[in-house]
């Protein structure tokens, strides 16, 4: 399956902006009720989109890479995230939890098997998901390639962006004391779990602030201050919590060795060339250990899940993968 190559005449848009058809809450633990939202036909072949973070939410932009007419897009929050509940709470929230919650969600909703789309920390969860149960999984979109390695998280969060980036790399480091900063994500933890409201609040919006800084080619001025103390706490909340435990895994390089349990389902692959957050590294690692997914770096992207290019190549994909053989050769791989 090849997406065209796009041109300034040729770009895909986004599908319309749609509500909900169902919102409804998923009890997945004693503590824990996650927010689902079905969008689209509900007789349409289904598709799980997978938010950023951990800890971002889903939106109402992420359903618009799905033909409405013909896809049935399940999302939610993930726990903690977004409108799920209790907001922001880290226990109980590992890698593993999430990855039960989707196979929860699927049963829940009476699904035999979806497409799978994740962006950013949703890549690396579609990933772990898919690995675990393939058997339920037709197809992966995956966009902004992140297995969440220590390099990775070092070159975001200690030393790499902030030679890009000097000027926000301030703001972000404001908050750490000076004989804290040779591991920023410890000290940020110790913050961000901090008894005291406001230093946790202080913390989130630096944290938070520093990502946001880095998702578009050409960022928006406004957008960091009009994001809510609410989805601040939960984003670095969580964020923080998942990295300083290291996404709960004992094994650096076990979900880069895992996708060789996915290489017959059918996937694309698409990175920013100038992606900060999630540099093409990573995606080309991917590739060259699953050559059969399809890469597609995109030249003049950064990050963001709404960059024109980016846009272009995962509808094409998500159109695509409503062919009838996508999900016929892989059906017939499992009997």
């Amino acid at each position: 399956m090849a997406i065209p190559k796009e041109t300034t005449n040729t770009l895909r848009g986004f599908y319309p902006l749609i509500d909900p058809y169902k919102t409804e809450y998923l009890s997945v633990s004693p503590l824990h009720s996650l927010f689902i939202q079905q969008s689209g036909n509900p007789e349409g072949q289904p598709v799980l989109y997978l938010h950023g973070g951990p800890g971002m939410g889903s939106s109402a932009g992420h359903r618009r890479y799905f033909d409405p007419a013909k896809y049935r897009i399940i999302q939610f929050d993930q726990r903690g995230a977004g409108k799920s509940l209790p907001h922001a709470c880290l226990i109980e929230n590992t890698t593993w939890d999430l990855v039960e919650d989707i196979e929860r969600i699927r049963v829940a909703l009476g699904i035999v098997h979806w497409h799978v789309f994740g962006g950013s920390w949703g890549s690396t969860l579609a990933i772990a998901y898919a690995a675990r149960y393939p058997t339920h999984v037709t197809a992966l979109g995956l966009r902004g390639i992140f297995l969440c390695r220590k390099k990775e998280l070092a070159w975001m969060y200690q030393e790499g962006a902030n030679y890009v980036y000097p000027d926000q790399w301030e703001k972000y480091s404001a908050p750490i004391p000076e004989h804290q900063r040779h591991d920023y994500i410890s000290a940020y933890y110790r913050q961000l779990t901090s008894a005291d409201p406001a230093v946790q609040k202080r913390a989130a919006r630096a944290w938070t602030e520093w990502e946001l800084a880095m998702m578009n080619m050409i960022p928006s001025e406004n957008a960091p201050a009009s994001v809510s103390d609410d989805f601040l706490l939960a984003a670095a909340r969580i964020e923080c919590h998942y990295f300083y435990h290291n996404i709960f895994s004992d094994d650096d390089a076990a979900l880069l060795a895992s996708v060789e349990k996915l290489r017959h389902i059918p996937a694309v692959m698409v990175q920013g060339r100038h992606d900060m957050v999630c540099p093409p590294i990573t995606a080309w690692e991917v590739h060259k250990a699953w050559p059969e997914a399809e890469l597609h770096i995109i030249a003049d992207a950064c990050h963001g899940f709404d960059e024109p290019g980016i846009v272009h190549a995962l509808v094409t994909a998500a159109d695509a993968f409503l062919a009838p053989e996508i999900s016929a050769l892989h059906i017939s791989h499992r009997r």
